[in-house]
């Protein structure tokens, strides 16, 4: 019987070899390289970092902040490397949750989906 641990070494190397993760990878270091597409990245990720960080604590989000941050996202998904990394970002999240739900469906076995209750 294999190691479950080295199972999940194999998953992570094809992670990193996906056609997905270079693509994202390759993004990142454009933008790295784009000093303008990187201020911009950081400062809308700042932004986003601050406001959930209110939500987690309770804090309201006024109009004003989800406003900034509508204009925020407005601007960056005009900037096309931003634009581009945010969509691979996206497919990347989609297949992480895929496979996160084969490998958990053991689980579902025993105590059963949550989402289907």
């Amino acid at each position: 019987m294999s190691n479950v641990y080295d199972k999940a070494h194999e998953l992570k190397k094809t992670l990193a070899e996906s056609e997905e993760f270079t693509a994202l990878k390759s993004l990142h270091e454009q933008i790295a390289a784009d000093d303008i597409a990187k201020r911009m990245l950081d400062n809308f990720r700042k932004l986003q970092l601050e406001l959930q960080q209110k939500q987690m604590q309770g804090v309201q989000i006024t109009e004003e902040e989800a406003q900034q941050a509508q204009q925020q996202f407005e601007l960056v998904q005009q900037h096309e490397l931003i634009s581009k990394l945010m969509e691979a970002e996206q497919r990347l999240s989609v297949i992480i949750g895929d496979v996160n739900k084969i490998i958990t469906e053991p689980l579902e076995e025993i105590y059963g989906n949550p989402d289907q209750q």
